[in-house]
């Protein structure tokens, strides 16, 4: 099963995400499917950036967010959205 999660970058003491779809089983840091956005929560405010089509589209192959992802998801979407 693939999941969509959060992979670590960035220096010591300065934490940086990216968003990937990855096979569930596999490590934090393995190799991923595909790269889908970025988190970085060390920015004032922490800025978002996700691909909400390539989202939706492995989310109806059968991806499941996780917990994390499904959250900023939802930012992305708000951020997206007209006024």
């Amino acid at each position: 099963m693939m999941s969509m999660r959060l992979t670590r970058i960035g220096s010591k003491n300065r934490p940086a995400y990216r968003i990937v779809v990855v096979d569930s089983e596999r490590p934090r840091e393995s190799r991923a499917k595909e790269y889908i956005g970025t988190y970085n929560p060390t920015a004032e405010p922490a800025v978002v950036k996700i691909d909400v089509a390539k989202a939706q589209a492995w989310i109806a192959k059968g991806a499941k967010p996780s917990e994390t992802v499904q959250s900023l998801l939802k930012k992305a979407l708000k951020q997206t959205k007209p006024a």
